[in-house]
């Protein structure tokens, strides 16, 4: 999950050039902060599973569909499913709006090159436990996904809105769980063959360098 919330982030404008801002010379108005909005409003209202494909590659895409069986199978409910991996999206593309605007300061360029290492760990993390039996520790992984969360939401703080951070924490929490995470991590369990395919996007991106 943390590895996929990299990409949709890069792809939204990781690395975009400082913009001078516009403003009318009469008021306080400003086109610039105007169309951010409603980027922001329309593309939030875009985050489906079929608009996904306008900012994440098949690799991630890949991950996305494995996240989204592995939350319906854990909580048999396929609407509170469908509403985290909503909710990842959402805030990955707002994210990628203030970037493309940049609107994010020095300091919070900073944080958000924290966040970015707190990601790789946690991708090189849920790859180790993978691939070595027996070394899974839930409370390791849930650490380090609520580490990601807390780091995103000081990122975040004077740009989202209450409901934002909601989707923020919800998304985390989620997927922070620690007994997701064990049933996830069984060796014999129901999600072994979902956890594979995680672990084989999460080496793509790796090696192709996003995380």
């Amino acid at each position: 999950m943390s590895s996929l919330l990299t990409r949709l982030l890069l792809t939204q404008g990781w690395k975009v050039k400082r913009k001078e801002k516009v403003q009318t010379a009469m008021d306080h108005f400003s086109s610039r902060d105007t169309a951010m909005k409603v980027q922001k409003k329309i593309l939030s209202s875009m985050a489906t599973k079929t608009s996904v494909q306008m900012f994440i590659d098949d690799t991630a895409n890949e991950i996305l569909d494995e996240l989204y069986r592995v939350s319906k199978e854990y909580s048999g409910n396929k609407t509170e499913a469908h509403k985290v991996v909503k909710d990842l999206i959402k805030i990955a593309v707002k994210i990628g709006v203030l970037f493309r605007n940049n609107r994010f300061s020095t300091e919070e360029l900073v944080l958000a090159q924290d966040f970015k290492k707190k990601l790789h760990q946690g991708a090189m993390t849920a790859i180790s436990f993978y691939e070595v039996d027996f070394t899974f520790d839930k409370t390791v992984m849930s650490e380090i996904l609520t580490g990601c969360r807390d780091l995103l939401l000081q990122v975040v703080n004077s740009h989202l809105t209450p409901k934002s951070h909601g989707r923020i924490n919800h998304v985390f929490n989620h997927y922070a769980d620690p007994e997701l995470l064990t049933r996830l991590y069984q060796p014999d369990g129901p999600f072994r063959d979902n956890l594979a395919r995680i672990c084989k996007g999460l080496n793509k991106l790796v090696e192709d360098g996003t995380i």
